[in-house]
């Protein structure tokens, strides 16, 4: 990881893409290098060495604190519906004790998230199995519920509100990010800025750079959301002011209140063993 750029992780997701803009756009691309991966690609790269900085799933950091550091004042969270996390059931949530949820394999914390929803809030014990299939009418022909992140989970979720799928009687959407909040009253950190710790000493300077701009950014993308819309690719299948209404329901900050809405969920997680 010695070589002359930072090597950051940048998920493609529509989540992060005001952030990304401003670094492609005003970042000193002479410093960085992206590498685009889904979050628990990028949380095995960063863990194997091959990134030195990505927005990394808060769980990675959870499960090997000692590994890494984490940039101040940046996440990726939301106090209430984060409308990219979706479980898509069969059955009403309180229903689904004893079955079979199948769980995108593109995110360890929304699959952590959701096992302490379920055992923690609601006392339901289930099965979960990892899946890379995308159409959620597929998995409900063969799962009482499905789990869903990022543009997938926004995509498909549009496709059955919207009656452009397959009907699906009695099918309920779950946001985790609103439900999360109803009973804790506290933000959920989806994500986090992690720094392995050999990057710390091997390019201290550029890591400073980095936080730098994406401090920028983050105040920058609040101001011009609807500029941003434009450009974004997302917008192929999502109409700009409704890419803007999502950004403005997540929250790029990392404050105390941030940090207690961690820790709770750390302390769950534990507790339900959704860390294993």
């Amino acid at each position: 990881m010695k070589n002359g750029k930072l090597n950051v992780g940048r998920i493609p997701y529509a989540n992060l893409f005001p952030i990304f803009h401003y670094l492609e756009r005003n970042g000193n691309k002479e410093k960085y290098r992206f590498v685009n991966g889904a979050p628990s690609e990028l949380n095995k790269m960063l863990r194997q060495g091959e990134l030195d900085i990505s927005p990394s799933s808060s769980v990675e950091y959870l499960k090997n604190k000692s590994r890494y550091r984490i940039l101040p004042y940046l996440s990726i969270s939301s106090s209430g519906p984060i409308n990219s996390i979706f479980l898509f059931s069969k059955f009403p949530i309180e229903e689904l004790g004893g079955r079979h949820i199948a769980v995108t394999t593109e995110s360890d914390t929304s699959t952590a998230l959701l096992k302490v929803i379920l055992k923690e809030f609601l006392s339901l014990d289930c099965t979960f199995e990892p899946t890379e299939t995308k159409n959620v009418n597929e998995l409900l022909s063969t799962y009482a519920a499905a789990l869903h992140i990022g543009d997938t989970a926004m995509t498909e979720g549009k496709k059955l509100r919207n009656g452009m799928s397959d009907s699906i009687p009695g099918l309920n959407i779950y946001d985790l990010g609103e439900l999360w909040h109803t009973y804790t009253g506290l933000p959920f950190v989806y994500a986090l800025w992690v720094i392995r710790k050999e990057s710390i000493d091997e390019k201290n300077n550029l890591i400073k750079d980095l936080s730098d701009e994406l401090l920028n950014a983050k105040q920058f993308s609040s101001q011009k959301l609807s500029t941003i819309a434009k450009d974004a690719p997302h917008n192929k299948w999502i109409k700009e002011e409704e890419l803007v209404r999502y950004w403005k329901d997540i929250s790029y900050d990392f404050t105390r209140k941030h940090m207690e809405g961690l820790q709770l969920f750390e302390k769950y997680a534990l507790k339900t063993n959704a860390l294993d």
